[in-house]
């Protein structure tokens, strides 16, 4: 969306509520001059002073609940300076919206129902760099709050958060994740999601960013509730290093990042055994798996223990196995689990495996590292998150 300078933008008398203005100016709760000040500057004619009214409202409210409430009056103002054909002025706006609206809900209600979504929607479309990570971090904001997720899905915010994840920036496309995330918790979303192709995008990013970051963590959320569609696993399945990626954050990623990356992993395998088995194999899981069985999170140790029985040749138990073989390990880990000291078992049958495997993973290694090398990460790092700018 193209933005033109200008130096006038005039808000409309029914924009201007002057009347809140004044209470709020005047109340015991909000008499000081700084408050005061601000406001008369926000409903200013020139848009230089409202530019600095927005600026000085975003610096209150970062950090500070009070002045959230003592500038709720200012939504419809600023709102407003969200269709100025000045993209100083939007980013100002916008990002004084954003404080506005962290951490409170009656805000984030006030701004969607004065009509910000529309510009912000328009926003997330812009060449102008600061302001689509402003629009897509606003996003984060209000979808946080449960009425607003099916508004803001249905206003056509999905492709483009999506497209965001291919063309933004770094920080863009860490916002357009977490937003994205935030939406698909709701009812039906996920299937809009899925509509958009997200999984390359997706991919890509778990490629390129650090495993342990917050964005790999709402990335492999997303793939763990796109496994419940079958056209989901099919496009993880089909996009070259789909599982591998997966297989990495479980093996290297955060707690909950390695409990969501089993979770995909084990509801593939649960909805066609035959058909993803072999693909899961392929890609040297077992060693993540059986260490997540012993450092896993309390949901994620009995999933690994699941996958790893329906990855075995026979899902069902064996009466009788070859000493000293992977497999052998693998299936003591799972039947004797729930005894008696079952971390130092677990432990030690870990070293075992590690020992035993060892070998026959080295070739699997070296062509992970022929395939995975820097030149091919397009980002080079993910920002981190930022609940207020």
């Amino acid at each position: 969306m193209a933005l033109e300078d200008s130096s006038h933008c005039h808000l409309t008398d029914a924009t201007i509520d002057t009347d809140s203005a004044a209470t709020a100016a005047s109340s015991p709760s909000s008499s000081s001059s700084t408050v005061n000040h601000t406001l008369l500057l926000l409903h200013s004619d020139d848009l230089d002073s409202r530019m600095e009214a927005a600026r000085e409202i975003r610096r209150l409210t970062k950090t500070s609940q009070r002045y959230r409430r003592h500038f709720s009056v200012s939504v419809a103002p600023l709102v407003q300076m969200l269709r100025c054909q000045s993209a100083d002025a939007n980013v100002a706006a916008l990002a004084a919206l954003l404080n506005l609206a962290v951490k409170d809900d009656l805000n984030k209600v006030k701004i969607m129902e004065a009509g910000a979504l529309e510009p912000i929607i328009d926003f997330l479309q812009s060449e102008h760099v600061t302001l689509q990570e402003h629009a897509a971090a606003a996003l984060i904001t209000l979808s946080a709050y449960p009425i607003n997720k099916p508004i803001i899905s249905a206003s056509g915010a999905i492709p483009l958060l999506v497209d965001i994840l291919v063309h933004g920036s770094s920080q863009a496309k860490y916002d357009a994740v977490l937003a994205l995330y935030n939406l698909s918790t709701h009812p039906d979303t996920l299937n809009q999601i899925l509509q958009t192709k997200p999984i390359p995008p997706l991919v890509n990013l778990l490629k390129s960013c650090k495993k342990s970051s917050k964005t790999v963590e709402k990335c492999t959320a997303l793939i763990d509730s796109l496994m419940d569609f079958e056209e989901g696993r099919a496009a993880l399945t089909s996009e070259e290093g789909g599982i591998l990626a997966v297989v990495e954050v479980l093996e290297s990623g955060s707690l909950q990042s390695r409990e969501h990356a089993v979770g995909a992993l084990l509801t593939m395998c649960q909805s066609n055994r035959t058909k993803y088995r072999e693909p899961i194999l392929r890609e040297g899981v077992i060693p993540g798996l059986l260490e997540l069985t012993v450092q896993g999170t309390p949901k994620s140790q009995p999933k690994a223990q699941m996958l790893l029985c329906l990855l075995r040749d026979t899902p069902y138990p064996r009466s009788e196995l070859q000493p000293d073989t992977l497999e052998n390990i693998m299936c003591n880990i799972i039947s004797q689990i729930e005894g008696e000291d079952q971390l130092g078992k677990a432990k030690q049958m870990l070293a075992e495996m590690v020992q035993v495997s060892m070998e026959q993973s080295l070739r699997h290694l070296q062509k992970r590292a022929l395939i995975c090398t820097p030149a091919d990460l397009p980002i080079n790092s993910c920002g981190s998150e930022v609940p207020t700018k």
